[in-house]
Order: C-alpha cells, then sequence, then structure tokens
C-alpha cells in the first residue's frame, strides 16, 4: 500500500513556487475585509491597552520619586491609586481585545474553511483521483484550526508587543538618553536571531504539516479498508509502516521544536544579559546623583517591557510561520482551476422538434489526463433515441465507464461532441446538464444519514409523501418500515447497516425521485444475490419505463430484451443491433455470449 501519490499539474506547481509572505497575507486579508469593524474595534482596544501598559511606568516612577523618596504619605496614597486605576483600565481594555480577536479568528477561520470546502467540490473529478484525500482533508480541518488559534491568539499577542515596545521605545528615549542608545544598539542583536531563526522555522513548520497529512491519510485508507487488511493479516505488518509513518512526522517536528527553541532561548539570553547591563549602568548612574530613583525604575520598568515584548515576539513568531504555512497550504488549494467549469454556461430548455436522437456521441474522441497516449474513446458516433434503452457491452477497457464519465461532464472529449437534444453539453451549465440525468451505480454511494436524507439527496425538497412513493416504486418500503426506526434510521458509514441489495433499491429510489430524462445504470444487480437481483431488477423495470436509458452491461442476461445493444471494443464502436441481431452478425458480442452462458438462443 503506497503513501505518495502523483500530484496535479496545478499543484506541482504551486509546490515549485511557494506563496510568497505579502500573497499569504493578500489572500487572508479577503477574508478579514468584511469585518473591518471589528479589526477597527480590536486595533482600539490594543492601541488602549498599550498606552495603558505603558503609563503604569508613569505611576511607578511617581510612587518611588514622591511617595518613597519624599516620603509623602498622601502622594503614596494617590500613585497607589493611580497605579490600580490603570490595571483596571488594562484588565477592560485586555478583556475587550481578547474577546474582538478571538471572534474574528473564529469568524475568518469559519469562512475560509467554508470557502475551501465549496471550492473543492467543484473541481474536476480527476483532481481528485491525482490528490489524496486524507491530504485535502488534512488542509480543510488541521491547516484551518491552526490558522484559527493564530489569528484569535497569536497575532493578537505579536500585535501588542510590537506596540508595547516601539512605545517603551519611546518612553525610554524621554527619560534618559544615554541609557537609549544603548538599547537601540542591542535591538538589531534581538532581532537577528529572530528573523534567521524565523525563516527555518516556517520551513519547518509547512514540512510538520504535510507529515501530518501524510499520516491522516495512512491511517484513514487502512481505517476505511480494515477487513481486506485483517482477512490477510496484515495487522502487524500496518502496525510497522505506520509506525515509520509517525516517526517521520516526530522527526519533522523535532527539528522545527529544535528551532523554535533555540530562537527562544537566543532572544531570552541577549535581552536579559543586556538588560543587565542597563541596570548596572543606570545604577551607576542613580549612585552618581545623574538620575533619580524614580526615573531609574520606570527606566528598568520599560526595559523589562521591552524585554518581554522581544521575547513574546520570537515565541509567538514561530506560531504565525506556522500559520504563514498553514495559509500556504489553503492558497494552493483555493488556487487549483477546474478543468470542468461549474455552472457556467446555458441552461437546457429541452427538446427542438425533429432534433434528431436525445443524446448524440459524433467522433468522440478522448484520452485520461494520466494516459494521454492510450485513448479511451477513438472516433465513436452513436445516437441514443428519445425514451429507448441502449446497453453499453465489450470486454475490459472497451470505453463504457469512460462514456459515463462523459455524459456527466466530468471529463470533456479531446475531439469531437456529445450533444443533448441537439446542443453540444459543453455549452450547458454543468447543474443544468446534471439535472437531466441520473446514476444507478454498480456499487451505490449511501451517506451516513438516515433513509429521509438518502433517498431525498435526488431531490432535496420533496415531501415525505413523494420520498415513500419513490421507495414504494424502488420495492424498498416493505424494508425500510422494518428498520429500527424505519425511515429515520440511520443507514451508517456507507450505508454499511444495510445489504447490497438494500442499498440499490434506497440508490433505485433516489432516481426514481430524481425523475431524469436520462439514466445511466451501470449493470445495478451484478453483485446480488438471486432474491435482491429480482427485487432491483422489477425496481429498475419501473424506473425505465418511457425514459431513455444507457446500460453499462457485464452480464448478458439482464439487457436480451434492451431495444439496442452497442458492442465497444478498445473505445471503439464495433456493431449496434438487437441481441438477436449481433448473435448472427458480431462475433465479438457473439463470443462474449458463449463465454457467460453458452448457446444464448434457447435462452431467448
Amino acid at each position: 500500500m503506497t503513501n505518495t501519490t502523483p500530484m496535479d499539474s496545478s499543484t506541482k506547481e504551486t509546490e515549485q513556487k511557494p506563496v510568497r509572505s505579502f500573497t499569504v497575507l493578500k489572500h487572508l486579508w479577503q477574508f478579514m475585509r468584511p469585518y473591518k469593524g471589528t479589526l477597527v474595534a480590536a486595533g482600539v482596544a490594543l492601541v488602549f491597552t498599550a498606552g495603558v501598559t505603558l503609563s503604569i511606568g508613569q505611576g511607578v516612577r511617581l510612587l518611588i520619586d514622591e511617595g518613597f523618596i519624599a516620603q509623602s504619605q498622601a502622594a503614596l496614597g494617590q500613585s497607589v491609586m493611580t497605579v490600580v486605576v490603570l490595571s483596571l483600565l488594562m484588565a477592560l481594555g485586555t478583556y475587550t481585545r481578547f474577546y474582538l480577536v478571538s471572534w474574528l479568528g473564529e469568524r475568518v477561520t469559519a469562512d475560509l474553511r467554508a470557502a475551501v470546502f465549496s471550492h473543492l467540490i467543484t473541481l474536476h473529478p480527476s483532481y481528485f483521483e491525482l490528490n489524496r484525500s486524507g491530504e485535502i482533508m488534512s488542509r480543510l480541518t488541521t491547516d484551518t484550526t491552526l490558522l484559527q488559534n493564530i489569528i484569535g491568539s497569536s497575532f493578537s499577542m505579536a500585535l501588542r508587543s510590537a506596540l508595547t515596545f516601539v512605545g517603551a521605545l519611546i518612553l525610554l528615549l524621554f527619560t534618559n538618553l544615554k541609557l537609549s542608545l544603548m538599547v537601540l544598539i542591542g535591538v538589531p542583536l534581538v532581532l537577528a536571531p529572530i528573523l534567521w531563526y524565523g525563516r527555518r522555522v516556517r520551513k519547518l513548520s509547512k514540512a510538520s504539516q504535510d507529515a501530518i497529512a501524510d499520516v491522516g491519510t495512512y491511517a484513514g485508507e487502512i481505517i476505511q479498508n480494515i477487513k481486506t487488511v485483517q482477512s490477510y493479516t496484515h495487522e502487524e505488518l500496518e502496525k510497522k509502516a505506520f509506525g515509520k509513518e509517525v516517526e517521520t512526522a516526530f522527526k519533522v517536528a523535532k527539528g522545527r521544536i529544535r528551532q523554535r527553541a533555540m530562537l527562544i532561548a537566543s532572544v531570552i539570553l541577549l535581552v536579559f544579559v543586556a538588560i543587565g547591563g542597563l541596570i548596572w549602568v543606570g545604577g551607576s548612574d542613580m549612585l552618581a546623583g545623574r538620575m533619580t530613583g524614580g526615573d531609574l525604575a520606570a527606566f528598568v520598568f520599560y526595559a523589562i517591557v521591552m524585554a518581554s515584548a522581544v521575547a513574546t515576539i520570537s515565541e509567538v513568531l514561530g506560531e504565525l510561520q506556522r500559520a504563514a504555512g498553514a495559509t500556504e497550504r489553503l492558497i494552493e488549494l483555493l488556487n487549483v482551476k477546474s478543468l470542468i467549469p461549474t455552472n457556467v454556461g446555458d441552461t437546457y430548455q429541452g427538446e427542438k422538434e425533429n432534433q434528431g436522437p436525445l443524446l448524440a456521441f459524433r467522433n468522440v474522441q478522448f484520452a485520461y489526463p494520466s494516459r494521454p497516449t492510450l485513448p479511451a474513446v477513438a472516433g465513436l458516433s452513436l445516437d441514443v433515441p428519445q425514451g429507448k434503452s441502449l446497453a453499453l457491452v465489450g470486454p475490459s477497457g472497451a470505453g463504457k465507464s469512460t462514456l459515463f464519465e462523459l455524459i456527466q461532464r466530468f471529463y470533456d472529449p479531446d475531439a469531437g461532441q456529445i450533444t443533448l437534444g441537439g446542443v453540444d453539453i459543453r455549452t450547458l451549465s454543468t447543474e443544468s446538464l446534471r439535472q437531466q440525468l441520473a446514476v444507478v451505480p454498480q456499487q451505490p454511494v449511501l451517506f451516513t444519514a438516515d433513509v429521509w436524507y438518502n433517498i431525498r439527496y435526488g431531490k432535496p425538497n420533496a415531501t415525505d409523501e413523494e420520498v415513500i412513493q419513490a421507495a414504494k416504486a424502488a420495492h424498498a418500503h416493505e424494508f425500510i418500515e422494518k428498520l429500527p426506526e424505519g425511515y429515520n434510521s440511520h443507514l451508517g458509514e456507507q450505508g454499511t447497516r444495510l445489504s447490497g441489495g438494500q442499498k440499490q433499491r434506497i440508490a433505485i429510489a433516489r432516481a426514481i425521485l430524481n425523475d431524469p430524462k436520462i439514466l445511466l445504470l451501470d449493470e445495478a444487480t451484478s453483485a446480488l444475490d438471486a432474491e435482491s437481483e429480482h427485487h432491483v431488477q422489477q425496481a429498475l423495470e419501473t424506473l425505465m419505463e418511457n425514459r431513455t436509458t444507457l446500460i453499462i452491461a457485464h452480464r448478458l442476461s439482464t439487457i436480451l430484451h434492451v431495444d439496442n445493444i452497442a458492442v465497444l471494443e478498445n473505445g471503439q464502436l464495433q456493431d449496434l443491433g438487437t441481441h438477436l441481431e449481433l448473435m448472427e452478425s458480431s462475433p465479438l458480442y457473439r463470443r462474449l455470449a458463449q463465454l457467460q452462458f453458452g448457446d444464448v438462443q434457447k435462452e431467448v
């Protein structure tokens, strides 16, 4: 079981050209722009809190110079009261800032997550064939959650620290010019490791998130295929393989943590060595009478505020770099262009008089993007009259499933055209086109929800009565009523609480409710036992009545009485006719029939 998958070309391009920080911020700003009012209010609270914090330094100076040194009880009480009031104001400002910034983080993250998901479900299906679902889910969940923590906490702390740093530096200049010049000389020495280590932390953060995504992808794949793993007794093998994935992620994370630890330790060492030097020089000046004790206390207070600000920035910088990495990964998803534009085009207006077949293929040529030199359909032309049934038969790789995917516009032909009611389907919006179609696949897809939801997926605004009627027509009502909660029963992940025949009938009920113009059946009975096949076949006959139907047939016994059978091989149409006609005219069809049940003539 492999852990690597080739990336989509658009993803490769993004991987080769990492998004720059400015672009990251620009994309993030698009999601913050609608909440400019909240952002401004949070900024005001931030500036207010920083201002109050810096004012406490002056309160400390007054407390020492006019209270302790002057030995004035009144001045002491007034100075203490000033400090208390400033502390209350700082608490109020901090509450406001924290609430607004946290709200903004939650709101922006929710919008970003919704935007990414909305974009994902419009992408061409081949994107999900080339990119792992676990990697995509990691970006949608883990990365957005990380971003939420950053916007709602770390970003605010970094801004607050930056403001207090600048404010403390300005007040230092007014307090003592000589000491301030010493601080200005020391600042670049402190900022240098922040910038150098920060760049390395960002690179390692993105690598760490990618490694974690690999772990989630691997675990998801094993859990999804747990029966296969256990039937081949691969539990120990998978434990070891998963352990390697975990260790790889741990090694990458260890490198990131080491760089962050070095960053924080370097900054703390430099900052407090600098503070020690300032206290020594300032204390010498105070003892020599060149500055008061209050000035020294205020200066030390501002120096500590600056040191705390720098330490906070250095610690938060790693988180901000992780946020940049997470945002890059999300932007990569948002920047993927769908090869099939959604909801761009005309609305299907119905068939025109004397316009020919309802569905037609005209010299269609197509090769999958992953196999561009191997045509899946080669110059195929085929008509499907309205209200008639057409079966597609042929060996594996003949192009049967590919035609279904082209009809639904999961891919566009490389050459030729497919028309619906005489209109090229590429001129129709995907929504309008797909509303004319319903698919009953060989392996029905059910959602982790109740019966109502799964049948109503074919028509979301259907009434309960319409759902029940569709279930009755699909021969599903009887077994649904016997479920523990009837139509309210949850079916489990992928409908695991139902048998194969029951799942198939739920899928048919969904298609009946959808009431499509064209029905696409992908051998809906091939994996069923005789009794289930009987019920499903009856449901399909109801569904197919007076409806244009295409059937992918692997078992020829299920399509002996369709209106026409198209024999395909190597993406080309080999022959067309009824069962009896093809038994006479098509060697390939006759060989397929004989391989399945010998002398077909006796069964007709």
